[in-house]
């Protein structure tokens, strides 16, 4: 913040500047306000950055190979009461959106590959390995080819009965682990912000099956139009 820097500058170098000083000097370095992405404190800098830089490369060309198609995937959470974005209205007037007291969720797993050809599922239960490789074989089956899956180190995802079941089927699916900690490297990630804005914070879902509802309608209209 603009307030930082001037703090900084006092400390290091012993002059004032106001804050409209502190922001003509940071437009003119060419730095601009934005919104900060959060990082774990648990993440390892080193770890990211050699998935990035070797790890990724490297699985990108044997899948290319191997004419298998990469996934990226992850699970996220829905909520009834989740609110996001902002409404004009006048000054000093806050705006109400209605919206139903009670509260009720739903889950949803999804997968996208690079060129945006997404597979999905959406689900009332908690996400279990059962559930897991529910949508394991529901994506082996859209693809219609071998799958290299992307994902985070969920405890589902490294679970005994998800592994053996990976031994078993090694010619379908490859499951591949993020380093801990790094949502930022999942692509993935950005399609959950899309789906919690769009599908659920503008859409005040009455019940749960209209939740689930509006989720696969939003999804499905991603599957067919990838742009």
């Amino acid at each position: 913040t603009r307030e930082a820097v001037q703090r900084l500058v006092k400390r290091l170098f012993r002059i004032e500047l106001s804050l409209s000083s502190v922001g003509r000097y940071l437009r003119r370095w060419g730095f601009t306000p934005q919104k900060p992405r959060r990082r774990a404190y648990e993440q390892d800098p080193e770890a990211a950055r050699r998935w990035e830089q070797e790890e990724y490369p490297a699985i990108r060309a044997q899948a290319k190979a191997e004419k298998a198609v990469i996934y990226w995937g992850d699970e996220t959470g829905l909520r009834s009461d989740h609110q996001t974005g902002r409404s004009w209205a006048l000054r000093g007037k806050t705006p109400v959106i209605p919206g139903t007291g009670q509260r009720f969720g739903c889950n949803v797993i999804s997968a996208i590959t690079n060129r945006g050809e997404l597979g999905f599922m959406v689900f009332k239960e908690r996400f279990t390995a059962p559930v897991f490789l529910r949508f394991l074989r529901k994506l082996i089956k859209h693809a219609s080819r071998r799958v290299y899956l992307i994902a985070d180190r969920h405890p589902v995802h490294r679970s005994r009965q998800v592994r053996q079941w990976l031994e078993e089927h090694s010619r379908e699916i490859r499951l591949i682990l993020l380093p801990g900690y790094s949502p930022e490297l999942n692509p993935d990630e950005m399609l959950n912000n899309d789906l919690k804005s769009n599908a659920v914070g503008r859409k005040r879902a009455r019940s749960r099956a209209e939740l689930m509802h509006n989720a696969r309608r939003h999804l499905t209209k991603r599957q067919q139009d990838p742009d």
